[in-house]
């Protein structure tokens, strides 16, 4: 399952993510997004876990948990839509 990670602190990183969720189960890939433009992190990421069960309990127990000062918001990742892109200036 993919779960979804939000309100990160910018200080997060993907490994902060995989041992936080490892508590419940294995983490098959864990992910803080960055800004491609100025390598900062964008305060959101994505976690995978293969166990669905787990991942379910991450979710209910990881969701408002303070990680690195802030309270991050969890749940099941939806599949990204396809929008137009945006013109680069």
């Amino acid at each position: 399952m993919n779960i979804y990670i939000g309100n990160l602190a910018y200080s997060v990183t993907s490994e902060d993510l995989s041992e936080a969720f490892g508590a419940f189960g294995e983490v098959s890939r864990a992910n803080v997004i960055m800004d491609r433009e100025t390598g900062r992190s964008k305060g959101f990421g994505f976690v995978e876990m293969p166990d669905d069960n787990a991942a379910r309990e991450a979710i209910e127990k990881m969701n408002e948990q303070s990680i690195g000062g802030r309270n991050i918001r969890v749940n099941e990742a939806k599949p990204r839509e396809d929008r137009p892109r945006r013109p680069r200036y």
